[in-house]
């Protein structure tokens, strides 16, 4: 199991859970060498981005904490420790838990759990794309694109997005001349040129996800910025890109 250190500048967020309770501890970060230094030593090392330097939990305090299992999230960018914590305090302030500031939680009575949880295909995909990345298979057609070169994927994108194109101009030509029986449309279904156009589209947007996952650059940011866009005339927003 690979980590993806480039994702955050060489830092691991790591969140810290007592092995016995499951209380969660604490927050903290990892580097590369803070990570190898917990993994050969069994006691917990982190990163301190204010010092910039690594430190051993309790050096100072007495309150070691003994790694009893590391666990990887699926996007192979954060870290679960879980530990036998020395002493009572995992917290510099001397509590048990730094998480001890409780705020207000506003309660929804309307709150739409079907719509709330539902699972985005765009958001699946992309993770499959990253695991695919950080954990190559042979059988996978996606590490295959990414052994090699960007432009394998790009040619994808170009190559589908061609396709597409055709997609809609078969689509086009059905519409006005299918009557006259003079050739057959829809390369995937019969008579089905709208297909075609769905089946193409759908393929220049996988290819478009393989490239984006490769430099973790989540579908959903696309989104983001059509939405963005939204009520903002066409021409006005080219202008002010030409700007």
């Amino acid at each position: 199991m690979s980590v993806n250190w480039d994702k955050i500048d060489g830092l691991l967020p790591v969140v810290v859970q007592e092995y016995e309770s499951g209380d969660v501890l604490m927050l903290a970060y990892m580097n590369k060498e803070a990570f190898e230094l917990t993994q050969s030593s069994g006691l917990a090392h982190y990163y301190s981005r204010t010092k910039s330097q690594i430190w051993k939990k309790g050096q100072e305090s007495g309150n070691f904490q003994i790694v009893k299992s590391i666990s990887l999230d699926c996007d192979n960018d954060a870290l679960l420790l879980k530990v036998e914590q020395i002493g009572n305090a995992a917290c510099h302030t001397g509590a048990k838990s730094c998480f001890f500031n409780h705020l207000n939680l506003e309660k929804k009575d309307d709150l739409d759990l079907e719509k709330t949880i539902k699972y985005d295909i765009l958001d699946h995909l992309y993770h499959v794309a990253l695991d695919r990345k950080l954990n190559p298979s042979k059988d996978s057609y996606i590490s295959k694109l990414y052994s090699k070169s960007p432009n394998s994927y790009l040619k994808k994108i170009a190559e589908e997005s061609c396709e597409l194109n055709l997609a809609i101009k078969d689509l086009q030509r059905f519409k006005l001349y299918s009557n006259l029986n003079l050739e057959n449309f829809g390369d995937h279904r019969a008579d089905e040129p709208k297909y075609d156009v769905i089946y193409e589209a759908a393929d220049v947007i996988f290819h478009m996800i393989v490239a984006l996952a490769d430099y973790d650059i989540h579908p959903s940011a696309i989104l983001d910025e059509l939405k963005r866009r939204e009520g903002i005339s066409g021409i006005v927003e080219k202008n002010s890109r030409d700007k």
